[in-house]
């Protein structure tokens, strides 16, 4: 699982392997497609640290999946690569076959995050706590830390909102119920671009930290955000709670799965977000291409999913018996799992060819 970057560890393809607890896959930077039989833990309680400075946007601390355990991500203030640009924080979702992770990502607008309420501003829909106004970065003194001798572009908007509700995944047993508005869904159909390289560094770090993963901690993180990302040894912020009571053992029932066999079976892709370079063009060239094999892959998912589906026409003609219809299943299962390998290989062979060169 581990990988040189963390977009390669973080943003993982589909590449489906079966094993007891889940099935996941090396990394790209599209979504992280793991399967988790078990969803992760509730959000901590937390106080978000001071804004060191104008400019800053709060990015919600969550639970990744590492390939064997749940582990928190603290949550920190970050730059945007671009002036304008708002985060949109990843989330979990349940579907038949076991809980995946869509990747957050750099844009115009904020898109759908699972109605999660990650708290500070993102409390399911939409982001309260700041607004853009030309150049300049505007912050809900209502819901955010702030330093109002260093920071002065302020505003006060009270939101109402529940933080009763700590869950930290949409649908299945549990989960939240939320559903996308068109704007959200029209948001997500916007480009895309991926963490930075700062970004990238934080996850790298939160991973390897043994204390944030929930078998340590029973979801509640010693360090549960930083002021800037990476910064776990300068004055972190400790959870005040676990969000609710962390019981993995009895999640993992909770959600009966399904085995993935054909392409249908997989998680929805989503588009792949690109690298931020600064260059206009570059970044128009690399989107097109992302673009090119996000539609290259839809496409192959389409036609394996209709020749599988032949083979089991075939064989229901000819009233096939168990055996042979387990060992169609067992064909197609590795039929599919090639493919997403193969998707992955490509996926991270454009990531390494699109990363800006320092």
């Amino acid at each position: 699982m581990r990988t040189s970057s963390l977009l390669r560890y973080l943003f993982f393809a589909l590449f489906l392997l079966s094993v007891s607890t889940a099935t996941f896959s090396t990394a790209t930077f599209a979504q992280i497609g793991i399967y988790v039989s078990f969803g992760p833990p509730a959000i901590p309680v937390y106080e978000q640290p001071i804004c060191p400075d104008e400019g800053y946007i709060w990015i919600p601390g969550y639970w990744a999946w590492d390939g064997t355990e749940y582990y928190w991500v603290p949550g920190y203030w970050a730059l945007p690569p671009e002036v304008g640009f708002l985060w949109t924080p990843g989330y979990w979702e349940w579907s038949g076959f076991g809980f995946f992770f869509h990747q957050g990502y750099w844009g115009p607008h904020v898109g759908w995050y699972g109605g999660i309420n990650y708290g500070f501003g993102y409390f399911g829909h939409g982001y309260e706590g700041g607004r853009w106004d030309g150049n300049r970065f505007f912050y809900n003194r209502a819901v955010n830390n702030l330093d109002f001798a260093r920071i002065h572009n302020v505003y006060e908007n009270r939101v109402f909102h529940d933080d009763r509700n700590r869950v930290s995944y949409n649908g299945g047993y549990g989960g939240v119920t939320e559903r996308p508005t068109s704007d959200e869904l029209a948001y997500a159909r916007e480009r895309h671009y991926a963490p930075t390289s700062d970004q990238r560094q934080h996850l790298d770090a939160a991973r390897a930290n043994r204390d944030l993963r929930a078998s340590v901690n029973q979801g509640k993180p010693p360090i549960a955000a930083t002021q800037r990302p990476g910064a776990f040894n300068d004055h972190p912020v400790a959870s005040r709670d676990a969000g609710g009571r962390w019981e993995p053992s009895a999640n993992r029932g909770a959600n009966p799965t399904r085995p993935v066999v054909h392409p249908n079976d997989l998680p929805p892709m989503d588009r792949f977000p690109t690298p931020y370079t600064g260059n206009t063009k570059l970044d128009d060239k690399n989107q097109q291409q992302q673009e090119k094999l996000y539609n290259n892959q839809v496409q192959d998912r389409q036609r394996l999913q209709q020749r599988q589906e032949r083979d089991d026409q075939n064989l229901a003609k000819q009233r096939a018996d168990t055996a042979r219809t387990q060992q169609m299943d067992q064909r197609h299962q590795q039929q599919t799992q090639q493919m997403e390998q193969r998707h992955e290989q490509q996926r991270q062979q454009m990531e390494q060819r699109q990363q800006p060169r320092h």
